[in-house]
């Protein structure tokens, strides 16, 4: 169990970690609120655009969600794995609310995640849980993951039969001040065991995902640039987004584990669908359009189809 102190100790240390200074994946969520004027040029109101918020937590939710990286096959109830994970993938870099981030969007976010597994005989056999950190590269961002995979079949390796599970995870948004963001996780898989020698193992796995992305917005100070201590009126331009419906993405995945003795290496390559769940507010029909003035308006996610490339290393013991 030693181990899962160890994803522990490291996501502790995350959250307690104070950032010196902005990285360029750090959200700047103010650069999504649309400012109101008067006669004079001068802000009165700052109003969050629900469309652009919606479609940035789409695929920021999709960046930051829970990590498949094994097949339908369970440790066993006395297995036990640790592994290091790395994943990139792509955004829409030149979409409109990517100018959220403190620096020039890429083409592509990665992460870096440390991970522990166990195989469990309670409350039925054929249990696997999961425990997480996963780190967005370039930035002070954290996620807590935690996820549990229920084989429904597993073992017959000497038939030709694949082997069948589904699981459940979520992924939760630690060090983000201005966006709560929480990604719950569902899908089902195959996979088949293959022999090599007697000595490597060699698992393809495939399967469907779907994605809930809940995003919340906290109070977001819409004049960043005005010392509210010098003008105490700039308080009244903080805002915070409305809250939304669940942002849906459907997302399909290969991949295949390698290993020898206690060392195995997974790869998988993961394709999210577009965008299309639609928020819609109640007393209007009105579509919510970019640097919208209000946030009265259905916003419809259009977060363009996203691909994700990973990597896991590590001991199954």
């Amino acid at each position: 169990m030693r181990p899962f102190a160890v994803v522990v100790v490291l996501g502790t240390l995350a959250v307690r970690a104070a950032p010196a200074a902005a990285d360029p994946n750090d959200l700047v969520l103010s650069r999504l609120g649309y400012p109101h004027t008067d006669a004079m040029g001068n802000i009165t109101t700052v109003t969050g655009e629900p469309l652009e918020f919606r479609e940035l937590a789409s695929q920021l939710g999709v960046v930051l969600a829970p990590q498949l990286l094994t097949p339908a096959d369970t440790l066993g109830f006395s297995g036990f794995q640790f592994t290091v994970d790395y994943a990139s993938t792509t955004i829409d870099q030149h979409a409109p609310y990517w100018q959220a981030l403190q620096g020039t969007p890429p083409p592509s976010m990665n992460t870096i995640g440390f991970f522990a597994r166990k195989g469990m005989w309670f409350p039925v056999p054929s249990i696997e849980v999961g425990v997480g950190a996963v780190h967005l590269i370039d930035s002070h961002d954290w996620m807590g993951q935690l996820y549990t995979k229920l084989a429904l079949n597993e073992g017959y390796h000497d038939l030709p039969l694949p082997s069948l599970a589904v699981r459940g995870a979520v992924s939760r948004l630690m060090t983000q001040s201005e966006l709560d963001l929480t990604v719950a996780s569902l899908d089902v898989e195959i996979s088949k065991h293959v022999g090599i020698g007697g000595t490597w193992r060699f698992d393809p796995f495939g399967g469907w995902n779907i994605l809930m992305i809940v995003p919340r917005s906290q109070v977001i100070d819409g004049t960043p640039n005005i010392d509210s201590l010098n003008n105490p009126t700039d308080s009244f331009n903080n805002f915070v987004f409305r809250d939304q419906s669940t942002i849906y993405r459907n997302r399909f995945f290969v991949g295949a584990k390698f290993q020898y003795y206690v060392f195995q290496l997974t790869l998988e390559a993961i394709y999210a669908l577009k965008g299309s769940s639609v928020d819609n507010e109640p007393g209007t029909s009105m579509p919510c359009t970019l640097k919208s003035p209000t946030s009265a308006c259905d916003a419809t996610d259009a977060a363009a189809a996203q691909t994700t490339l990973s990597m896991s290393a590590g001991f199954d013991f």
